[in-house]
C-alpha cells in the first residue's frame, strides 16, 4: 500500500510539474521549429550552390549532355527510393536521428563530389543522395511539434527556406565558382553540412513527439520494423481520403513539373535568354516563393478550410495552364509566374498538411517520405516525357496539358466527397 501511495504521489508530482512547465515547453517547441527552419534553409542553399556548378564540373570531366542527363536521373532515382525509407527511419528512430542522418549524408555527398576527378567517381558521389532529405526531416520535426490547426501555416513557412536557398545558393555559388574555381562551392557545402549536423545534434531534442504519441510509435514499429515495405505504403493509402488527395498532389503538379525540367532548354531556345538572365529569372522565382509562402499561405490556411484551398490551388493551376499555352515572351512568363508560384506552394503545403493529419502520428514520417518522392519521380520520368512534348508539340503543349489535367481534377474535387478526418492517436 505504501508503495502504491508513493507511486500515486510521484505521478501527481509529475503531472503538476508538467502543468507548470507547459509555457516553457511551448517556448522550447518554438525554438526547435526555428532551428529546423535554419537547417532546411542552409541545406537548400548548399544544394543549390552545388547544382549551379555541377554542369560545368561534369563538362570539365568530359561528360556530354546525354551523360549529364544520366547523372541527373541517377540522383532522381536515389531520392525517389530514399524518400520513403527516410520517412520510415524517422518514424522508428525519431525526427532528430533522421535529420542528423540527412545532414551527415550531405557531408559525405559533398566530400565525394570534391574528390571526383573522373566520371565514375562523379556518379559514385550521388549515392549518399538516397538519405539527403533535409526538407522532409524539417517537416517531420514541425509535424511533431505543432498542433493540427497550426500545421499548415508552419509547413508553409518552409517555403521561405526554399526561397532563401534558391537566391543565396545560386548567387553565392556563381560568385565562388567564378572567383575561386568550380570545386570551391562544393568545399563550402561540405563545411556547411558538417555545421548543420552539429546544429541538429546540439539543438534538436532527442524526443520531438508528445509522450502519448511516442508510446504509440514504439508499439507500431515493433509490429513492422522493416524500413521499406510495399505493404506499409498500401496500408497508409487505405486511410480515408489519403489515396484521393495523393492522386491530386501527383497529377496537379505533373505538367508544370515537366515544364520546369525542360526550362533550361526552353529559356535558351524559346525565350532566348543568356545564362545570367536565366539566373535573374530563378532569383525572381525565389523572391515570389518567399513572399507567397511567408505571407499568403499561412494567412489563408487560418481563414479557409483545407478542402477549399485545395480546390483553389487546382483551379488556379488550370488558369496557369491557359496562360502558358498563350504566352510568347519571357515577360508573359514573369506575369504567369505569380499565380504559378501561388498554386504550386498552396498545393504542396495543403496536401502535406492533409495527408499527415489523415494517418496516425506514428506514420507521419512515412507519409512525408512518400510525399517527398513525388518530385524525384517527376525528375526521373520528366526528361523523356518533357523532351517528347517539347520536340513534337512545342511549349504550348505543356500549357494545354496543365489546363486539361487540372480542369478534370477540379471537377473531381467538386463532385467527390473526400473524407478529411484528423486521425487521433
Amino acid at each position: 500500500v505504501s508503495t502504491m501511495n508513493a507511486k500515486t504521489s510521484s505521478g501527481s508530482e509529475e503531472e503538476a510539474s508538467g502543468m507548470r512547465n507547459e509555457p516553457l515547453g511551448e517556448a522550447k517547441r518554438g525554438q526547435v521549429i526555428r532551428v529546423a527552419y535554419v537547417i532546411a534553409a542552409l541545406d537548400l542553399t548548399f544544394l543549390f550552390m552545388q547544382m549551379g556548378v555541377m554542369p560545368y564540373m561534369a563538362k570539365s570531366l568530359g561528360l556530354d549532355l546525354v551523360g549529364f542527363g544520366y547523372l541527373q536521373t541517377t540522383f532522381g532515382v536515389l531520392q525517389l527510393v530514399g524518400g520513403y525509407i527516410f520517412g520510415r527511419f524517422a518514424d522508428q528512430f525519431g525526427a532528430r536521428a533522421a535529420l542528423i542522418l540527412s545532414c551527415a549524408s550531405g557531408s559525405v555527398f559533398f566530400l565525394l563530389t570534391s574528390l571526383s576527378t573522373s566520371i565514375p567517381l562523379l556518379f559514385l558521389s550521388r549515392l549518399p543522395g538516397v538519405f539527403m532529405h533535409g526538407v522532409p526531416g524539417a517537416q517531420k520535426i514541425i509535424t511533431d511539434m505543432t498542433t493540427p490547426s497550426q500545421r499548415a501555416g508552419a509547413l508553409g513557412k518552409l517555403g521561405l527556406c526554399f526561397g532563401v536557398g534558391i537566391i543565396a545558393g545560386s548567387a553565392v555559388g556563381g560568385v565562388l565558382s567564378t572567383k575561386f574555381g568550380t570545386y570551391v562551392p562544393t568545399y563550402v557545402g561540405l563545411a556547411g553540412s558538417l555545421i548543420n549536423t552539429l546544429i541538429a545534434v546540439v539543438w534538436i531534442p532527442s524526443q520531438t513527439k508528445p509522450k502519448s504519441d511516442h508510446h504509440m510509435t514504439e508499439n507500431s514499429t515493433s509490429q513492422s520494423a522493416s524500413l521499406f515495405s510495399i505493404r506499409e505504403i498500401l496500408r497508409l493509402m487505405k486511410f480515408p481520403g489519403v489515396m484521393e488527395v495523393f492522386i491530386v498532389k501527383v497529377f496537379a503538379g505533373l505538367p508544370i513539373g515537366l515544364f520546369m525540367i525542360m526550362f533550361s532548354i526552353i529559356s535558351m531556345d524559346f525565350f532566348g535568354l543568356e545564362a545570367v538572365e536565366s539566373g535573374y529569372l530563378m532569383s525572381y522565382f525565389g523572391v515570389l516563393q518567399m513572399v507567397v509562402q511567408g505571407l499568403v499561405v499561412g494567412k489563408l490556411a487560418s481563414h479557409c478550410t483545407e478542402m477549399t484551398l485545395l480546390r483553389l490551388s487546382v483551379f488556379v493551376f488550370a488558369g496557369v495552364g491557359l496562360g502558358m499555352a498563350l504566352m510568347r515572351t519571357v515577360w508573359h512568363y514573369c506575369i504567369i509566374a505569380v499565380p504559378l508560384v501561388f498554386a504550386f506552394s498552396m498545393l504542396a503545403t495543403i496536401t502535406d498538411s492533409i495527408l499527415t493529419k489523415a494517418v496516425p502520428s506514428s506514420d507521419t514520417g512515412a507519409m512525408l517520405g512518400i510525399c517527398a518522392s513525388v518530385q524525384p519521380l517527376t525528375r526521373t520520368v520528366g526528361p523523356t516525357i518533357g523532351g517528347v512534348l517539347y520536340k513534337q508539340f512545342g511549349v504550348s503543349s505543356f500549357g494545354y496539358l496543365q489546363l486539361m489535367v487540372n480542369l478534370g481534377l477540379f471537377v473531381y474535387l467538386l463532385k467527390s466527397k473526400i473524407p478529411l478526418g484528423e486521425m487521433k492517436s
